[in-house]
């Protein structure tokens, strides 16, 4: 059903959900960006085997990652979403979409009825799409657009998301679509996300952060989380260690500061940045690379951990303490 163009319902992350009073509670740290997901009656038609919202998955319907997504009026989120903004308590809005028919109508409807309301930068984290809905969303005020290769290698992918698990989705697509969409939105205005844990070799991710960044694609990092009733909920997360490695990878790359073809590996595992030890050293001290990557304005609190640690992206300034523990643990 659908109230004046738009969905009836929405789904906000709980610390969002806390963030524009639509729920009670407390957390550790609040989002700087309102994050929702698009509202389907069952489960998306994909089958990524990390997630609990594909077609198979025994998860619950309300969660994504290890975060639950409780469901609101899309009027009453869009509103308060404005108003938040307005009192300049959040700095961006993003919209995740389910796989399912149509889905595009909703981003669409949901972009504009914001953009009506407020000025606040859209991102919109969804499947590949044509060049002709692209520009479409461009032009009902989306100023961002994420399209998740989760994968760092193509053989990963077909195991994770494409063929071998019954998904919808090949990796030429989605690198299509993040081709396009630089096109369509400019350089440095598209991101793709890219899951550490799934299997790969620290220089098969480093090489595909390379790729990214020379599309003009902003790769942002996430640990594997096991989640219960996905095929992969037995899967181990990363080590802390590999993660602040590829972590600190991606900073220096991102930044310009390095390139894989200037990094030194050993069997798979990188050993050498790049720069002069002492410059990557003065970078770790700054804390910077092990916060949330994402778009401007993206913390993404707790989405791959627990408060209680340990802590993959890290959703505020590090302290003294953490930074001196990631020191050691990257032994540089």
């Amino acid at each position: 059903m659908r109230s004046g163009g738009l969905p009836e319902k929405i789904r906000v992350s709980i610390g969002s959900a806390i963030a524009l009073g639509l729920t009670r509670g407390t957390v550790d740290v609040l989002p700087t960006t309102v994050y929702m997901l698009t509202y389907k009656h069952g489960k998306c038609s994909a089958n990524c085997a990390f997630c609990p919202q594909s077609k198979t998955s025994g998860g619950r319907a309300d969660m994504l990652s290890r975060v639950v997504w409780p469901a609101f009026s899309t009027e009453e989120v869009v509103k308060r979403l404005a108003k938040t903004y307005l009192e300049g308590k959040v700095l961006r809005s993003c919209i995740q979409a389910l796989n399912y028919p149509h889905v595009q109508e909703d981003l669409m409807s949901i972009a504009q009825k914001i953009r009506f309301l407020c000025d606040i930068p859209i991102s919109v984290s969804c499947q590949p799409l044509t060049r002709e809905t692209m520009k479409k969303l461009a032009e009902a005020g989306i100023n961002r657009v994420g399209i998740a290769l989760d994968a760092a290698t193509e053989s990963l992918f077909d195991k994770t998301k494409g063929i071998n698990v019954g998904g919808p989705y090949k990796w030429q697509d989605h690198l299509r679509a993040l081709k396009e969409a630089v096109e369509i939105f400019g350089k440095n205005n598209v991101s793709t996300h890219l899951i550490v844990g799934l299997g790969e070799q620290e220089e098969e991710f480093v090489k595909t952060l390379q790729d990214c960044v020379d599309m003009g694609v902003y790769p942002a990092l996430f640990a594997f989380t096991p989640i219960s009733g996905t095929v992969m909920e037995t899967h181990l997360p990363p080590s802390v260690d590999r993660y602040r490695r590829l972590q600190l990878a991606q900073y220096l790359i991102t930044h310009g500061l390095t390139r894989y073809e200037n990094m030194k590996f050993e069997k798979g595992c990188l050993i050498d940045f790049g720069p002069e030890k002492e410059d990557v050293k003065k970078i770790i001290g700054t804390g910077e690379p092990f916060r949330t990557s994402g778009c401007p304005g993206c913390n993404r609190p707790y989405y791959n951990e627990r408060p209680k640690g340990p802590i993959y992206n890290f959703p505020r300034k590090l302290t003294e303490d953490e930074v001196k523990s990631i020191e050691k643990d990257l032994c540089i």
